[in-house]
């Protein structure tokens, strides 16, 4: 039998020491909770929320994000590429995605806002018409990625090889086309 919620509010709840209920959650807010190392696997959070909460770590394999919204929320490690794709809609503010994996993901019009993104791998990921918007992405791997349309004209600290993945329309600025040259060993100053 499916647990079902609807417009729950969960606020400061310690799912490492609260037993985590597996369903599917409509419309719920997660405030202030942590999820680290839990297993929220075959789970479904539509038009959810997660604020300042602590994912780092977390079994999410087929866990559903549909239009799921993360707000200064710790994600360190997770496996996005792991999770059920259908209906895949996720944003992110404020957050720090350190070594998480969107592999092979189809993720067009996702919002990364001032976010930490080191170490996140993106390779085969389709990330078109997406908006990076101030985020670092200090050893992101880009590889055979689709990033037409996709806007990093505020970001850092990223290496993207232009003759490896689809950059058609793609935005930059002058103060970070560096990140577009260095595969190429091409200095700016």
């Amino acid at each position: 039998m499916l647990n079902f919620f609807d417009d729950e509010t969960y606020r400061g709840v310690d799912y490492t020491k609260t037993k985590f209920v597996k369903g599917e959650y409509d419309n719920c807010s997660f405030i202030d909770c942590n999820f680290e190392n839990v297993n929220t696997s075959n789970v479904q959070f539509i038009e959810c929320e997660f604020v300042n909460c602590n994912f780092s770590n977390a079994d999410i394999n087929n866990t559903a994000f549909k239009t799921v919204c993360f707000t200064e929320c710790k994600l360190l490690g997770l496996k996005f590429n792991k999770c059920d794709t259908f209906l895949l809609n996720l944003e992110f503010i404020n957050c720090k995605l350190n070594v998480a994996s969107f592999y092979q993901l189809k993720l067009q019009n996702t919002k990364f806002k001032n976010c930490n993104l080191n170490e996140v791998d993106f390779t085969e990921s389709n990330i078109s018409k997406s908006l990076f918007d101030n985020c670092d992405l200090n050893n992101a791997v880009f590889n055979r990625s689709n990033l037409e349309n996709a806007n990093f004209s505020t970001s850092f600290n990223f290496n993207i090889n232009p003759s490896e993945n689809k950059m058609k329309n793609s935005i930059f600025s002058k103060d970070n086309i560096e990140g577009l040259l260095k595969e190429f060993k091409i200095k700016v100053e």
